[in-house]
């Protein structure tokens, strides 16, 4: 067998890292890929991460090469020890993606091994993993992706309880916009994106909001026509009432009129919320379907 390298992450390396990449990407979100920009982005800031990016105070990136070829690369982080980082993170490192082809398992454990290493040199308290890309949809360790849940396990890592459902639907297949003469809808910017909410006399009962662009201003261009959920939600004593479906049938209307083709979603499956009981039944129903599902909370020696 030819001798694995392993060194850090090197600019000449970025091509071969983005078809890494999209490969775990397109195991999720079909047809979907990011440029090599996207990539080097994640690796140098967290542009996506606007409370937890600041947290971080190193990032390293190591790949493992055979006949010098790209086989693996692991994705690490190491967060602050100071108040300002959240509790459950201070002080903290994490492998923010481990990515290789199925077939190089025993390269994607030399790499681990040598990812930990590192993170236990920069002096962590602990260590988690996840496999957040630069994509949607692409975080803990999909279902789709059994090689990166096994590499983890040999390596040490148990998975947390959460487990949560990753949906898609085709707009074309949601219910539109319907008029109720208990409900008036208000449209505003909400705390993450667009905001649909449902007004019953002067109280506001459910919401929704939904981002429209997740090509971030044209630099992720195969993202063009894909929609996804922030959150929904309904007052307890308004559920099974038909607002969620309504405010649903706004929000696909505006989509599709701004020409989104795709609409994601999300639901926990474990531990059972009292957020949320039964989003997933309902959301199946309306005409989402399943892409996969990811767990979280990858811990090292749980």
């Amino acid at each position: 067998m030819p001798p694995i390298e392993i060194r850090p992450f090197r600019r000449s390396d970025r091509d071969q890292l983005t078809a890494l990449v999209n490969a775990h990407i397109d195991a999720v979100l079909p047809g979907v890929s990011v440029s090599p920009n996207a990539v080097l982005g994640q690796l140098e800031r967290s542009p996506d991460e606007p409370i937890v990016g600041p947290w971080i105070v190193a990032r390293e990136t190591l790949v493992a090469l055979r006949d010098g070829v790209l086989a693996a690369a692991v994705h690490l982080v190491r967060y602050g020890d100071d108040n300002r980082v959240g509790a459950d993170m201070r002080g903290t490192g994490e492998l923010t993606w481990l990515l290789f082809r199925p077939q190089e398992g025993a390269v994607a454990d030399a790499l681990c091994a040598a990812g930990l290493a590192t993170l236990r040199r920069l002096g962590v308290t602990s260590i988690h993993a996840d496999g957040g890309l630069p994509a949607p949809a692409t975080y803990g360790v999909p279902a789709r992706w059994p090689h990166v849940a096994a590499a983890l396990d040999r390596a040490g890592f148990r998975p947390g309880e959460r487990i949560e459902a990753v949906l898609v639907a085709d707009l074309a297949d949601l219910p539109g916009a319907t008029g109720r003469p208990d409900l008036a809808l208000r449209f505003e910017l909400g705390d993450n994106a667009p905001r649909f909410s449902a007004v019953h006399g002067d109280r506001v009962v459910g919401h929704y909001e939904v981002q429209s662009d997740l090509t971030a201003g044209g630099t992720l261009s195969r993202l063009d026509g894909w929609a996804d959920t922030w959150s929904l939600y309904v007052e307890p004593d308004f559920r099974r009432r038909g607002v969620a479906t309504w405010l649903v049938g706004h929000a696909a209307d505006r989509l599709r009129f701004g020409g989104a083709r795709r609409l994601l979603d999300y639901a926990v499956i474990a531990p059972e919320s009292d957020v949320e009981p039964g989003l997933l039944p309902f959301l199946t129903a309306i005409g989402f379907r399943e892409l996969t599902r990811t767990t979280r909370g990858w811990t090292l020696g749980r």
